[in-house]
């Protein structure tokens, strides 16, 4: 087990800590005052934003390398947030080796007769949430950036509503988020995909759609072939891709790893762009 792995697991166990701890106080008998809680709290969130901000040394080592060139994951018009052409670390943490992550939502093809093209504005009020179809990413094809093994593959878990309201995007913060970190990684980035690409490259593919996923673990993909499709699962606050590629395939230990897209290189945030839909797939 690597110290980052190490730290990772005892985050948890010291967030868990602190919400049993919490909760313990609602029934009698219960041996602790409330305040204790704060004990474990507060040493999770010193180990959180000290993992969140130390760099590991791959990590440095891969700011000074070339960004490795792949295929972009997805067809059609998108835009881009959180990305690293804009600052790294990208999503504001080295965790989850998520350096150098992007997260990208589709722009929809087509004009509708508003002048929009189909991708809802969120909202401060009302709605609160929106179901996942209402997105044009939800259900949109993802695609192998290169020729890789399968390595994990999953897409059990449900497709939420949105959290694009202040009510939303509050309890997706305060609340949800910190359920999932306590449960662990496979929880934050959903049901989701990691590749092989070789030389020790891996890449991942975040917030699948719900029983979408077309390959297992140990199946060989060739560049272009559908994978899945974009969802809303785990900690996403609307359907969008979040892409990244690391060094590993565990994701409490792996550290991030520059790319670019060919023919797109690495769009900045708001920057619209999109890749024809003509392309070879591979089914």
């Amino acid at each position: 087990m690597t110290v980052r792995k190490a730290a990772m697991v005892c985050y948890r166990l010291l967030q868990l800590a602190f919400f049993t701890m919490i909760v313990g106080e609602l029934f009698d008998g219960w041996p602790l005052p409330w305040g204790w809680a704060f004990v474990p709290g507060g040493l999770a969130l010193v180990l959180a934003l000290a993992i969140g901000r130390s760099r590991p040394r791959p990590c440095r080592e891969a700011a000074g390398r070339e960004p490795v060139e792949v295929a972009p994951p997805v067809r059609g018009r998108w835009s881009a947030l959180n990305s690293p052409a804009d600052k790294v670390p990208s999503h504001g943490t080295h965790a989850y080796g998520q350096t150098y992550a992007i997260d990208i939502v589709a722009e929809g093809d087509t004009v509708q007769a508003d002048g929009e093209r189909g991708r809802p504005e969120s909202a401060a009020v009302w709605p609160v949430a929106r179901r996942p179809r209402d997105f044009p990413a939800f259900g949109e094809p993802l695609y192998a950036v290169a020729d890789a093994t399968v390595v994990h593959a999953s897409d059990w878990r449900r497709d939420h509503l949105s959290r694009t309201s202040l009510a939303g995007l509050a309890y997706l913060m305060l609340v949800e988020s910190a359920i999932r970190e306590v449960v662990g990684a496979g929880w934050i980035v959903g049901n989701h995909i990691v590749l092989d690409l070789g030389d020790g490259v891996h890449a991942l593919y975040a917030h699948v759609r719900r029983g979408s996923v077309m390959v297992r673990p140990g199946d060989r993909v060739r560049a272009g072939q559908m994978l899945a499709r974009c969802g809303n699962s785990g900690n996403s606050s609307e359907p969008h891709v979040h892409f990244q590629l690391m060094d590993g395939a565990d994701l409490d230990s792996a550290t991030g790893i520059p790319f670019r897209w060919s023919g797109v290189g690495v769009p900045r945030g708001k920057e619209i762009f999109t890749v024809n839909r003509n392309l070879s797939e591979r089914a």
